[in-house]
């Protein structure tokens, strides 16, 4: 592929998966096919992808504060509970064989698509949110898990998160975005840190990418949450099965 082409749609996909992930989740869903379209090894594509994450992270942590979404404490304690469980899950990714990381791949998109679909009409929330005592500890648990996930693949981490936040913690969707991105940002160094010790980074499309998702999360952490959710799902449907039939027969 033309250089040029390769640098136009990585910042093209960067921005629509930097966008998806802040309104919702499921960006990777878009990235980490076309990285692996593009050349790159499974989990060279994944450790790869986290560099665009990382900085889409810190760009959206500082949209939804520039608006006066906070996500301290929750969040915080949370991350750590994430950071510590995502060192395993990168550790899996790492050792994991190609042709094995595209099924379980394959499988996720479908799974987490499904998901998204199914829970795309959720009930109004109430307006006390659950952050403290049993609701909290669950929460640290759950993102302990979420973290291995999330270090692992990190496609559709974020649709999980989100669940998490509204269901047992009862908070708005648009503060549970902010915890989201603010979570993804702490445990996506650790994940970072473990890739680039092991060379699954490639820094030059990774940097690319990295434009994209910086630029789609800021405009999106300052839009209404809530704007192109049902959109987004019907083009992340499509695309999934398109892209899981590659990876699982292909």
């Amino acid at each position: 592929m033309d250089s040029t082409v390769e640098i136009l749609v990585l910042v093209t996909v960067g921005f629509i998966a930097g966008f998806i992930n802040t309104v919702a989740g499921g960006g990777s869903l878009l990235t980490l096919p076309v990285l692996i379209f593009l050349g790159l090894p499974p989990n060279v594509a994944n450790g790869t992808n986290r560099i665009g994450i990382l900085f889409q992270s810190i760009f959206t942590t500082a949209g939804f504060n520039s608006k006066g979404v906070k996500a301290f404490p929750f969040g915080l304690y949370v991350g750590i509970s994430a950071l510590i469980g995502s060192v395993l899950g990168a550790q899996l990714a790492i050792d994991i064989k190609g042709e094995i990381f595209n099924k379980i791949l394959a499988v996720i998109m479908v799974l987490v698509v499904a998901f998204m679909v199914m829970n795309s009409k959720n009930k109004p929330l109430d307006i006390i949110e659950k952050s403290s005592g049993k609701q909290l500890w669950l929460s640290i648990v759950l993102f302990f898990f979420i973290g291995i996930y999330g270090g692992f693949i990190q496609a559709g981490v974020g649709i999980i998160m989100l669940f998490v936040l509204s269901t047992v913690n009862n908070i708005s969707l648009v503060k549970s975005n902010a915890i989201k991105v603010f979570v993804t940002l702490i445990f996506t160094i650790s994940a970072v840190i473990i890739f680039v010790i092991n060379d699954k980074i490639d820094w030059k499309l990774g940097l690319i990418l990295a434009i994209g998702n910086a630029i789609g999360g800021w405009i999106a952490s300052r839009w209404s949450v809530k704007k192109g959710d049902k959109l987004v799902q019907k083009l992340l449907v499509i695309m999934v099965v398109i892209m899981a039939i590659k990876l699982w027969f292909f």
